[in-house]
């Protein structure tokens, strides 16, 4: 395999490093600093038919998607092999698996859009902020759906498991191989390269909601609430407050 070159290190090395970084900081500073502004702008209160089936399809469709990266990208292929399961088999579920948990997602985010854009005051509240993570956000899918369904009809598939996910890895271990990805496919690279560009801009956008929690509702006190209709009870209400 040939030496990486600076292009290279910088695609595979430095772009990867800056966008964990600001994806770390800037969460810091959005909850440090704008803790009031760590929302979804939740819009549900202006429409909510296209909102209840774009909503489930997306969300249950990226969340397959996400575990999907986590097993063929963070677990290494000789795992896989060790507990008996054959490299036709993770393909074959990998695949079917990938594809319909990528259309569903792809679906669910059309319609979202759709209804950001037709739905009067669903587009007033949309803000340049919101445009630039959906077009992050439908291009990652897209190129990794592309990935997956355009490699399987050529009957070339590309097994990313022995470039892509080595490399992903290698970024984490401190120990980066830049010229493993440098020698995948245009598309994986493209994937990658607007995947990082969403980590980057995710602490600045909505998508913060993801790591939400409502932990409070488990400890805070009672909401004690009292009727202030005179007829309740036997003695007559005081006035004013």
């Amino acid at each position: 395999m040939t030496e990486p070159s600076t292009l290279d290190i910088m695609l595979w090395v430095v772009v990867p490093y800056v966008a964990i970084a600001v994806f770390v900081v800037g969460h810091f500073w959005r909850y440090r600093y704008d803790k009031f502004g760590w929302t979804t702008r939740s819009s549900q209160l202006y429409e909510s038919r296209l909102l209840r089936l774009g909503s489930p399809l997306f969300h249950f469709g990226i969340l397959v998607v996400v575990l999907g990266h986590v097993g063929g990208v963070l677990v290494p292929k000789s795992w896989t092999e060790a507990i008996g399961i054959s490299d036709t088999a993770y393909h074959v579920v990998a695949v079917v698996l990938g594809v319909l948990a990528g259309a569903c997602t792809l679906a669910g985010a059309a319609i979202l859009v759709y209804r950001r854009r037709t739905v009067g005051p669903v587009f007033s509240a949309t803000t340049r902020n919101d445009k630039v993570m959906y077009v992050l956000l439908v291009g990652a899918i897209v190129l990794g759906l592309g990935t997956t369904v355009l490699g399987n009809l050529t009957d070339h598939p590309h097994d990313y498991r022995e470039s892509v996910s080595p490399w992903f890895r290698s970024i984490f271990y401190l120990r980066p191989k830049p010229e493993l990805m440098a020698a995948a496919p245009l598309g994986f690279q493209l994937h990658a390269l607007v995947a990082w560009a969403l980590f980057a801009f995710w602490p600045f956008s909505r998508l913060v909601h993801v790591f939400s929690m409502p932990l409070g509702y488990l400890t805070r006190p009672y909401i004690v609430y009292r009727s202030r209709d005179e007829q309740v009870g036997n003695r007559r209400a005081r006035r004013g407050w």
